[in-house]
């Protein structure tokens, strides 16, 4: 079980990391949140795993809309 966690921990980051690297230079800035939902996710996969961290950003994305007040979100303990 440790080792398809570790496997899917690499591949949400390895994902995050391609979307900061080369999607979001051409997009610009977007995000209403500081950390940004990228660094988010970052974040809470490194300091929850995979399934939990994973939650945690899908939901911050899904809050990441025009009508919802911007401002500081940091990753819960």
């Amino acid at each position: 079980m440790v080792v398809i966690e570790t496997w899917v921990s690499r591949f949400m980051l390895g994902m995050i990391s391609f979307y900061r690297r080369w999607i979001s230079p051409m997009i610009g800035p977007r995000c209403r949140f500081i950390p940004t939902c990228s660094a988010y996710g970052l974040e809470a996969i490194e300091r929850h795993g995979p399934w939990h961290g994973g939650w945690l950003t899908l939901r911050r994305l899904l809050r990441c809309h025009p009508f919802t007040p911007c401002g500081c979100d940091p990753v819960p303990d």
